[in-house]
């Protein structure tokens, strides 16, 4: 689909009827399996969204809040644009479900449908909030280090390593990228956990802070950051997550990995 179709970026009209046609996807880039000289790299990791304004109606009518949380595989044909989904779940808003049950079921079916692919859907009510209390990323921060920026796109070459070996996890609070389609900035904490050469913390830090005014979607930022650590590191196993700000009561946190295991459940301060 093309950017001017999207509903993001344009005027809309918010219809009280439930409507899963409003949910637009969007394919996953071709060149994300490769790098740039063609070599297929190993890659495993989920989209994790989480939705602050989830909202039905019960049986008689009773408004039912809820946090949403959805799991997407990063291996799925789509992604779904992101203001596409928060019209899609405001259209959940006057329609009646039975059981909460019920409410799961269809927001799994609707987003597997888009999406191509099966999507995990957990639903939390405010009795359950407390899990949300917000705490600090695992690891060293690099924001701290004194720095000369000059690159404010995309700068790989930025990435050295030396040949000591060494496992740890490094994150910073300074990625900022831009809507592809708007504009608009994006902010997140980027955290690399990895074991291998270890990886220069001032060339890391400048190229985290050298997206600041690419345009791209969260989850090719992410998967570019893994891809270019990859190639120019070799690290032996390697995992970047990014916890991305909400923006209309959705926050989009990628997950790329090496490995297959599930990222660790974290809610940064800025969430």
């Amino acid at each position: 689909m093309a950017e001017h179709e999207l509903p993001l970026g344009r005027a809309v009209t918010y219809d009280a009827a439930y409507d899963p046609d409003l949910l637009y996807p969007i394919a996953r880039a071709v060149d994300r399996r490769a790098g740039a000289d063609g070599v297929q790299l190993p890659m495993h990791g989920w989209d994790v969204w989480n939705a602050y304004e989830l909202s039905w109606l019960d049986a008689g009518g009773k408004p039912v809040v809820a946090w949403g949380e959805f799991w997407v595989s990063a291996m799925s044909p789509n992604i779904v644009e992101s203001k596409s989904f928060k019209l899609y779940l405001n259209s959940l808003n006057q329609h009646r479900f039975a059981t909460i049950t019920v409410v799961q079921e269809t927001l799994e079916r609707d987003l597997a449908r888009c999406i191509g692919a099966r999507v995990q859907v957990n639903i939390h009510l405010p009795t359950d909030w407390g899990a949300l209390t917000p705490s600090a990323p695992a690891g060293r921060c690099l924001d701290d280090l004194p720095l000369l920026v000059e690159h404010y796109q995309p700068a790989p070459q930025l990435l050295k390593r030396s040949e000591k070996v060494v496992e740890e996890r490094l994150y910073s609070r300074l990625l900022r990228s831009c809507c592809p389609v708007t504009g608009q900035p994006d902010w997140a904490t980027l955290q690399v956990d990895y074991r291998g050469p270890e990886i220069d913390d001032v060339g890391l830090l400048a190229y985290i802070i050298s997206f600041r005014q690419h345009q791209d979607f969260h989850e090719q930022c992410v998967e570019r950051i893994f891809r270019d650590i990859q190639q120019f590191c070799s690290p032996e196993r390697l995992a970047v997550y990014g916890r991305y700000l909400r923006r209309g009561g959705l926050d989009i946190n990628p997950y790329r990995s090496t490995g297959t295991e599930r990222p660790p459940s974290l809610r940064c301060r800025r969430q």
